[in-house]
């Protein structure tokens, strides 16, 4: 993608997405994986034997860094301390990195226009990727259109999302992450982080591949404008900014609980699922409004009838039956869909075939999303456990737990004058297990769920 900005006082046009070739891009990426090999967990080099070619590795790093900066004037602050942060860890000694002082310097929330690119370069784990801290670089696009900038400066403000598009990366994110996020940089110190990234195009990939083929599976048939997605990676991708842009800023609104993200706090997994599937039915509830309101713009409403389709496919194809089944958080949040929208005879699997009656899907889903809600509005008025038990029981209700678990015996089975912990403990890894309807899908998807990972809205094509 071209675009056009302010370079040195005048204008300029540039592809960022021909730097996937740019030799000093491709030496970056060279000595970035040669250094990985070199790292510990925590981002250190600890063999005294390897800081010498460390040593050669950073210069190439940083040299390439200073090569590419001038493509990204709007980055200049950050990609100059990026540079002093690596001379300030190799005069260390290679231990633990430290890049707050880049990190810090890193606004992209700050250039949210259409094709705008970035060289982000940080020592960091990748989320559903590597758990390791080492250093990661990625090229990558905004996607901002204009309908999603009427959105955000409307009802739909969150001044902290930034949705991207990869154009190259290094191993980390040759995996499943979608997310670039500040809190997996290493750092002396937490700071307050004031943006988040998702890469649009992985996730708009991976649905048009997943559902393509489950609903070839399972014999279902779209919708014209539900097919559309799976022939345009473009106006998926845009779905998925929509789809987040509401998600993402509803973890911190409405009647929550103390602590809805439960940060560093050892909790039953199902309050996750519920936590994540809330900001989902958000999404789904103010794509129903936005699709309905006729002073919003026809693109607006075009994409909010689409945002529909990507929670219910997403989540009931791909969550259900995607990662292990160890406390699946995501994985029992489209169980949970899938087995509301079929107890309440909007979703039909009958003669070995998928139906959907989509004219009462709204109203059911937005059901959920309600249910969801009052039980975060009783929180307030509970005391932990109790709120965790109310939990238990609106999954319970819906996803037939495991025969062996202990909670799902009630209250009078668990530790309840134990602590927290202990009662927590009680509940299995997994303890809500996959339906007979989604074994048997499993068994025919997982190829195809495996076959995504590292993808992009280019591989797909």
């Amino acid at each position: 993608m071209s675009i056009t900005m302010e370079s040195t006082g005048s204008a300029s046009t540039f592809n960022y997405g021909t730097l996937a070739h740019d030799p000093a891009w491709l030496a970056l990426k060279h000595a970035a994986g040669a250094l990985q090999a070199l790292q510990a967990k925590d981002g250190s080099v600890p063999e005294p034997g390897d800081h010498a070619a460390a040593a050669d590795l950073v210069a190439a790093i940083t040299g390439s860094i200073e090569v590419l900066a001038p493509h990204f004037p709007h980055d200049a602050a950050y990609l100059q301390l990026a540079v002093a942060d690596f001379a300030k860890w190799q005069h260390a000694g290679f231990g633990v990195p430290d890049f707050l002082d880049s990190l810090l310097a890193f606004n992209p929330q700050e250039h949210r226009i259409d094709g705008l690119g970035h060289l982000v370069v940080f020592p960091m784990y990748t989320q559903n990727g590597s758990t390791n801290r080492h250093v990661e670089a990625v090229l990558v696009e905004v996607i901002w259109p204009e309908f999603i900038g009427e959105l955000e400066a409307g009802s739909y403000s969150n001044k902290l999302f930034v949705p991207l598009r990869f154009i190259d990366f290094t191993s980390g994110y040759d995996s499943n992450s979608a997310v670039l996020f500040p809190e997996s940089v290493s750092v002396r110190e937490t700071p307050t982080f004031t943006w988040g990234a998702i890469f649009q195009d992985r996730e708009a990939a991976r649905y048009r591949r997943v559902v393509r083929e489950a609903a070839a599976v399972t014999r279902l048939e779209l919708p014209a404008d539900a097919l559309e997605m799976l022939e345009n990676q473009e106006l998926t991708q845009e779905t998925f900014v929509m789809w987040d842009l509401i998600h993402d800023r509803t973890h911190m609104r409405g009647d929550l609980p103390f602590d809805p993200f439960m940060i560093k706090q050892r909790m039953p997994y199902f309050l996750y699922s519920l936590e994540e599937l809330r900001c989902d039915l958000t999404a789904y509830r103010e794509s129903v409004a936005i699709e309905r309101d006729e002073t919003a713009s026809p693109d607006a409403r075009r994409h909010a009838k689409l945002v529909q389709y990507a929670v219910i496919f997403d989540r009931i194809f791909r969550f259900a039956i995607t990662g292990s089944r160890v406390r699946n958080y995501d994985g029992l949040g489209g169980q949970l869909l899938f087995a509301w929208l079929h107890q309440h005879h909007v979703l039909h699997w009958t003669d070995t075939k998928l139906t959907i009656d989509w004219e009462q899907v709204p109203e059911v889903v937005i059901a959920l999303g309600h249910e969801i809600e009052e039980l975060y509005w009783r929180s307030i008025d509970r005391p932990k456990l109790a709120h965790w038990l109310a939990a238990y029981e609106l999954v319970s209700a819906t996803v037939t737990p495991n025969p062996a678990s202990t909670w799902a015996k009630g209250p009078d089975a668990l530790p309840l004058t134990a602590p927290l912990r202990e009662i927590t403990d009680q509940v299995m890894d997994d303890e809500f297990p996959l339906s007979m309807f989604y074994e048997a899908l499993n068994r025919k998807m997982q190829g195809v769920i495996e076959s995504t990972a590292g993808i992009t809205g280019t591989s797909a094509a």
